[in-house]
This record gives C-alpha cells, structure tokens and sequence, in this order.
C-alpha cells in the first residue's frame, strides 16, 4: 500500500473564532490548509474542556478536506462511534489514556474511520512498537496535551526513532504543538508528513481578513522547501 508523504498542514480549530467554526474553516481551508485538526478535551485526561461529537457534527459539511479528530479523553472507547458518526475521517487515541489501546485502533477502524495513536512528550517511541500494523498515524506531542500556544519542545529524535520503526508500513506521522517556521524543518527532516498548527496560522488573520492564514501556511511551508 502507498501513502502520500507529502507534508499537510493542519490547521487546529482550537485558534480559530469560535463563534464562527463554519467561515473559519472555509477560510482556512481556501487559503490552503490541506487537514482540519480538532482537538477534542474532556476536563480529565486532560486539564481542559473543548469540543464534542456534536461540534464535529456541526462543522463537518464546512470541512472538505480530512476532519483529523484528536481525542484527548479517556476512556475513549465509549465515544468512537459517536465520532465516527460525526464524519471524522482521522480518529486519534492517546496511547496512555486507556489499557486497551491496540483494541481501541481496532474499533476506530471499525467504525470506519482511520486510526491514529498519540504520544505524549514523556512517552518513548518505543510504546507504539506493536501497534504500526493496526495504526494510521502516530501523533507525537512536542507539547503537554491540553491548551493552545504552548512552547515547543524537542522531540525531533523521537521522531526520527519513529521514522526508522514504521519502515515502509503506510503510516503518517503527526507533529501536533509548537510547529512554527522555526521548528517545522528539523521536524520534517526526522520525518514527519502531518503538522498540526493553530495560533502559527490563525495569528493576525479573522473571517473578514483571511489573508494573513495563506501567508502564516506559506511561511510554514517555505520554511522546510
């Protein structure tokens, strides 16, 4: 099976108006995002609360790219369905929310949509090493999951032992927190093809000024050709 390595950028909605998902995405997604991320947090795996099915559900018909769902919740076997209903085409676990986490991959395929696994800083590559056969993607946190702007932190050799491990299985992988002009090139470089980036490409820009959304991804963009 082949897989299109080219790098995507994904815009999280998490640094989008949230008053306005709907022109938000479209804008966005016209000035060249390639996925949309929702970053999904439920107040206990993580210390924060966002978006549910029902978001997903509402901003679907906007998105007409890939809705790319990460959910920072635990349990999550319990909601799979209900965003895979929602229209997800990505639905992300976190490999510490849960025992079950090779069960939960099998069950995100299940209901249809593709499974990706993430990590978070403090867990080692080596925690997905049996799960690249059942996985899509893996999501490397270079952030502590729960809030929006945070700093980056360098995990560019993590994703390299990634890389290395995943071989030629057709499996993304997704850099979510801190991705700037600075950061993205040495993560592309150990080989990353998915970076999720929210206030480096919503900054300066609205729904009645989009323009600076193109030109934040173009940055992005050049800062790795």
């Amino acid at each position: 099976m082949t897989i299109d390595r080219s790098v995507k950028i994904a815009p999280s909605i998490l640094a989008a108006d949230f008053a306005n998902f709907g022109a938000e995405i479209v804008a966005v997604e016209a000035q060249g995002a390639d996925w949309i991320h929702v970053d999904v947090m439920d107040g206990h795996f993580v210390p924060n609360l966002s978006f549910g099915p029902m978001t997903c559900a509402a901003i679907r018909p906007h998105i007409k790219t890939v809705m790319d769902v990460h959910l920072m919740i635990s349990p999550v076997d319990a909601y799979i369905d209900d965003f895979a209903k929602a229209g997800a085409d990505i639905i992300t676990a976190h490999v510490e929310a849960g025992p079950h986490i090779h069960r939960t991959l099998q069950a995100i395929r299940g209901a249809g949509a593709k499974a990706g696994v993430a990590l978070n800083p403090g867990t080692p590559a080596s925690a997905v090493a049996h799960l690249l056969d059942v996985a899509d993607m893996v999501c490397v946190m270079t952030v502590n999951p729960g809030f929006g702007g945070q700093s980056f932190i360098p995990l560019e050799g993590k994703v390299a032992e990634l890389r290395a491990m995943i071989g030629d299985r057709p499996v993304h992988i997704e850099i979510d927190g801190g991705v700037t002009p600075a950061t993205a090139p040495g993560l592309v470089k150990a080989g990353a093809d998915v970076l999720v980036a929210g206030s480096a490409v919503f900054k300066g820009g609205s729904v009645s000024d989009p323009a600076p959304y193109g030109e934040n991804i173009r940055a992005i963009r050049a800062s790795y050709a």
